[in-house]
């Protein structure tokens, strides 16, 4: 068995696959419209092949709710591995995003958490 697509509620997929692509350097993978949403998934552009990114969109009330709550809690919603986190850090500052943690050792892992604009934190980590 093989994880083949993990899904993040985001508050607008537009918004969403423009900082996804943008500021996180994300490929677009799939693009099918489904009515007033889409299936939008991204993957890694190393890993073409491997595992997507969902950009769900938030609209269920128990979506939204959750989404709300981990975010005030200072929870992430997922997390992304990086080889090099102090570069990784700086380049997406320089992009603009918005850190409310800066890279942070954590026993044998280094850690850094993101805004990503639609409603979720986000988690790096380097092993």
């Amino acid at each position: 068995m093989n994880i083949i697509i993990n899904s993040i509620f985001v508050q607008d997929q537009a918004k969403a696959l423009a900082f996804y692509t943008e500021k996180l350097g994300f490929v677009k993978k799939e693009d099918i419209p489904l009515g007033k949403y889409r299936w939008l998934t991204l993957v890694a552009p190393d890993d073409q092949e491997g595992t997507e990114l969902l950009l769900e969109p938030d609209e269920h009330p128990a979506a939204k709710d959750y989404q709300k709550r981990i975010f005030a809690e200072g929870i992430p919603a997922t997390m992304f591995g990086v080889t090099d986190i102090e570069k990784e850090y700086a380049l997406l500052l320089e992009k603009g995003v918005n850190f409310t943690t800066a890279p942070t050792k954590m026993g044998d892992v280094t850690i850094a958490v993101f805004d990503d604009t639609c409603g979720n934190l986000i988690q790096i980590a380097q092993r």
